[in-house]
């Protein structure tokens, strides 16, 4: 199996700030003169105690402690060697969930549960299981679940995947990103490969189903021989799922971390587009097939049966096997998502610590979706999840401003417009953030705020 040809051309044309469209609005675009909380509080309300008891709903938990900071990371993250954080945090998640709680009026059915970071396994076992299990004691889990999280190589023990596993976790993802000594050195991400070997062989044999490898393109001092030799060994391991990221280089939002190296130090646009090219030939080669946006994964794991069966979600954990329309988002800077709004918490442990000492929410601003929010959402969820989008009856006002947008893409190859909607190539799935660009009419309004975002190659 080969890759589509991508030109030189192309990718200089298409390579622009973009982004990621894990949701619609995009943060940046968020209306605070519609939103506040006494607004959202209503809206929650009303949501939360009509829900019926058997809907499911996701939880998202964010865990934000690392011992180290890797320099290429844009999460939010607090860097610290004191385990004693650990016990204070988790007792402040668990007032803000004995909030929500409160407001339910049956125990929520949680059908996806993601630890997210930061370094989830920052935290001891013990403190893991706590969490979930004083969590749990006011919800239920269904039998058919999907409970994952990221794990570091160099801190998951076999500690952590018996309690995991234990506790109904049958997928974990590990941030491998680079195998290069010189890579690694740069990024400050020190992890041989014996080392993620070990885990991802601890992982299958305690019983996860599913083992995700993140590998990052686009890194410092990367090079077609390097990245060759890391797909060859991570391909040795077969993890069930790759993601495949591309590096956003934003220092000027991220700090000093991606500042620890010149830019002159990363490949140009044309070299990591091959680096992202010769990773995904291999992949293809290896057995893996394209899922989404940076995903590839194979036909046994259930990521794939999802995309083939047209289940994938995709929402601020990222792609799931099946949609909720309701994601509450625990800990600093955690994000909600109820379909027709959009709520973030405050991004410090101490505004969080404080917010909830005063038993008020911990909500730093959100977004009350539009009708016309509604309707492009769904259609970059659409093309996100299976490259590929139908107008509805109700699009028509919108359908009238991005039809327009889409004419470029046709003639570069990157999709097919047709009567009833949208496809994209295999050339174009390269490109799809730039094509979900032609339907965001808030960023295509105001481009004022491109800088925020990644570039898109």
């Amino acid at each position: 199996m080969t890759h589509s040809p991508v030109t030189t051309d192309l990718i200089k044309k298409y390579n622009i700030p973009g982004p990621r469209y894990t949701s619609y609005p995009t943060v940046p675009y968020w209306d605070p003169e519609t939103f506040s909380i006494p607004i959202w509080q209503k809206k929650l309300n009303d949501s939360l105690q009509q829900m019926p008891a058997d809907t499911a709903i996701s939880l998202y938990i964010h865990l934000p402690f690392c011992e180290s900071l890797c320099t290429f990371c844009a999460c939010n993250k607090h860097i610290t060697r004191n385990h004693d954080v650990e016990q204070t945090y988790i007792e402040y998640l668990l007032k803000e969930w004995r909030l929500l709680r409160s407001q339910m009026a049956s125990a929520p059915v949680i059908k996806e549960l993601h630890l997210g970071g930061g370094t989830p396994t920052f935290f001891s076992p013990q403190n893991i299981s706590y969490l979930i299990d004083s969590i749990m004691e006011s919800a239920v889990k269904p039998d058919q679940h999907e409970y994952s999280i990221e794990g570091h190589p160099n801190s998951t023990t076999t500690a952590h995947l018996k309690s995991l596993f234990e506790l109904g976790f049958d997928r974990i993802s590990f941030g491998v990103q680079d195998y290069s000594a010189q890579v690694q050195q740069a990024i400050n991400r020190i992890q041989p490969f014996r080392q993620v070997q070990k885990v991802t062989q601890l992982a299958r044999e305690t019983g996860f189903a599913s083992v995700t490898h993140d590998l990052i393109f686009g890194l410092p001092f990367q090079t077609q021989s390097s990245i060759r030799a890391t797909i060859d060994k991570t391909l040795t391991l077969k993890p069930d799922r790759i993601a495949f990221y591309s590096y956003a280089h934003v220092p000027w939002i991220k700090g000093s971390g991606q500042r620890a190296y010149d830019e002159r130090d990363l490949p140009d646009e044309h070299s990591k587009r091959r680096l992202y090219e010769i990773g995904r030939q291999q992949f293809l080669q290896a057995g893996y097939i394209e899922i989404g946006m940076d995903h590839f994964a194979l036909p046994q794991d259930r990521l794939y049966q999802a995309y083939r069966e047209q289940r994938l979600h995709r929402n601020f954990m990222g792609y799931t096997e099946s949609r909720t329309d309701k994601l509450i988002g625990l800990g600093v800077s955690a994000i909600s998502d109820y379909w027709q709004a959009f709520s973030q918490n405050v991004k410090t442990v101490r505004d969080y610590y404080a917010r909830l000492d005063k038993e008020n929410s911990p909500i730093l601003r959100g977004h009350l979706l539009s009708d016309e929010d509604l309707v492009i959402r769904q259609h970059i969820l659409n093309l996100m999840c299976c490259f590929k989008t139908r107008w509805q009856a109700q699009d028509k006002h919108c359908r009238n401003r991005i039809v327009g947008n889409l004419d470029e893409f046709e003639k570069d190859g990157l999709i097919r417009l047709l009567p009833d909607g949208v496809d994209v190539t295999k050339a174009g799935r390269m490109f799809i953030r730039n094509i979900c660009m032609a339907f965001d009419l808030k960023l295509l309004n105001d481009n004022s705020n491109f800088k925020l975002f990644s570039m898109t190659i």
